[in-house]
């Protein structure tokens, strides 16, 4: 049977997978090969990912039902801090098609049989605290600049933003302060999820190799974050619904990013 593990792998050890040096050039190689592995069967993908723009309506209805709007561009923009959760079934695709295995959907909701479950959760538990803390933060933010008082109406909150000095601080500023929430979740996820997919090392080594394969290839990954916000921001517009072909052409690329970053090593399983 299976240890219990969390923090490391199996045999109690945390280990520093090796880091390759990669190019602009490769991040584009693995939005191709993502966009391959979409192509195979996109209509298992699309039915993957329509959790987005379920859940994107969802946060509308719900901050404006509940006279929240200004959390309403949190929710949405932070949606995107645990979106590398969400495409954890995605990487298990690409992972089987790559090994020649049957990589069927179904094969995406069984990662209940992983080893490196409990790790899988404690990462993405991370992910939803940073998520939390920067729901918080702009809240305090608001707070801060408009008082505590909620806005009368959609309109109200509108011209409140746009057209006043104090709106556009609290774009300027909420933007900022986002663009570090967004840096801090894109090191510590571009690769900690592919590679728990991969082997069984546990969440410290997961996380501590994704920051390594973020400041060995500051310019890649950068660019990766950077096609991450263009295309979660083209995708949002109609409705989010653009975000049922954005999302899974992301992640099945972020597997093969992934591949490209992180030198290969003993594998947990073959399921």
């Amino acid at each position: 049977m299976t240890t219990f593990h969390v923090l490391s792998g199996a045999d109690a050890s945390v280990a520093h997978p090796g880091i390759k040096k990669i190019g602009v050039a490769d991040v584009f190689d693995a939005l191709r090969l993502g966009f391959d592995d979409f192509r195979e069967k996109p209509s298992h993908y699309v039915f993957l990912c329509l959790i987005y723009p379920i859940a994107g309506v969802v946060l509308i209805t719900w901050s404006a039902g509940a006279n929240m709007l200004p959390l309403l561009y949190p929710l949405v923009s932070g949606f995107a801090l645990i979106g590398p959760v969400a495409a954890i079934g995605l990487y298990e695709i690409s992972r089987r098609r790559e090994l020649g295995m049957d990589y069927s959907w179904p094969h995406a909701l069984r990662l209940h049989r992983s080893p490196a479950l409990p790790s899988i959760m404690a990462v993405a538990a991370m992910l939803f605290v940073v998520f939390i803390i920067w729901l918080l933060v702009a809240q305090a933010l608001y707070v801060q600049i408009f008082g505590a008082e909620p806005p009368d109406s959609i309109a109200a909150f509108w011209n409140g933003i746009i057209g006043t000095d104090q709106g556009w601080n609290l774009i300027l500023v909420g933007n900022a302060v986002g663009f570090v929430f967004a840096v801090i979740v894109l090191a510590t996820s571009v690769v900690s999820f592919p590679l728990l997919i991969d082997r069984d090392v546990g969440a410290v080594s997961a996380v501590e190799t994704s920051i390594r394969a973020t400041l060995v290839n500051p310019v890649p990954v950068a660019v990766w974050g950077f096609i991450i916000a263009a295309g979660l921001v083209i995708g949002s517009i109609p409705v989010f619904v653009g975000l049922a072909v954005i999302m899974p052409i992301f992640g099945h690329a972020t597997w093969h990013l992934y591949r490209k970053m992180v030198e290969p090593g003993p594998r947990a399983r073959s399921h």
